[in-house]
């Protein structure tokens, strides 16, 4: 979800009223992925690599997040969206914490959109805290080296629950994933749009799927082994 800082540099305001613009775009879209009956939602809220910014900012970004979570989880729950946070929580005060486990306790028996929340996050952390996890189980014994394949490596990263992602969107011109899902998005269709953000919108989400359904996902076979089977 990038271009907040340079949505509000564009207006001649301060980059918390980016981000606050947005917290506002962010309920946008969740809404409309409930609406379109989209299965599993990933937002990437806050990267590892995001606490080298400005401490003021980083201070707001968290007191948003704090405030987002209290206003926003009980709508959440009376729309079915069932909500999880992915990344390494040791680092974020007690209170934001206890709020993020009331969060996903609230909602862990919703069927509707699962809302995966990424924070403090990175997809090289991920691989090494699975690759830890399966240490650990081979020297308890649990678990023998020579039977760790790609299946089991995959139940140990973060969302192993639930289906890998079918389509990555970044918004605010970069053309990169910036070490996110770096297991899970293998097979995934990439769309990158110039829209900023706080501008990202319905509609926008529209254009991106429309940019998924024309594509044809081969997973190593040929386009006529696509047809044929379809």
């Amino acid at each position: 979800m990038d271009g907040n800082g340079r949505w509000a540099r564009q207006r001649g305001k301060h980059r918390p009223m980016g981000h606050q613009a947005g917290f506002k775009t962010t309920r946008a879209i969740v809404e409309a992925c409930v609406r379109r009956k989209i299965g599993a939602l990933t937002l990437f809220a806050f990267s590892s690599e995001n606490w080298k910014r400005p401490e003021q900012e980083v201070g707001l970004l968290m007191d948003l997040f704090m405030r987002g979570l209290k206003s926003e989880v009980s709508k959440l729950h009376e729309n079915h969206v069932r909500v999880q946070f992915i990344g390494e929580r040791s680092a974020f005060s007690p209170k934001l914490q206890a709020e993020m486990q009331r969060a996903e306790e609230k909602t862990a028996g919703n069927a509707g959109l699962r809302l995966a929340i990424a924070v403090n996050y990175g997809g090289r952390w991920d691989i090494v805290n699975a690759a830890r996890r399966l240490a650990a189980q081979v020297q308890a014994g649990e678990l023998q080296a020579e039977d760790i394949d790609e299946q089991v490596f995959a139940s140990a990263v973060s969302l192993a629950d639930v289906p890998e992602p079918d389509l990555f969107i970044r918004t605010g011109g970069e053309i990169r994933i910036s070490n996110y899902l770096l297991w899970q998005l293998a097979y995934t269709e990439l769309y990158f749009t110039d829209t900023l953000w706080p501008d990202f919108s319905d509609e926008e989400l529209g254009k991106a799927l429309e940019f998924y359904a024309g594509r044809q996902r081969r997973f190593g076979q040929t386009g006529e082994q696509v047809e044929a089977n379809a």
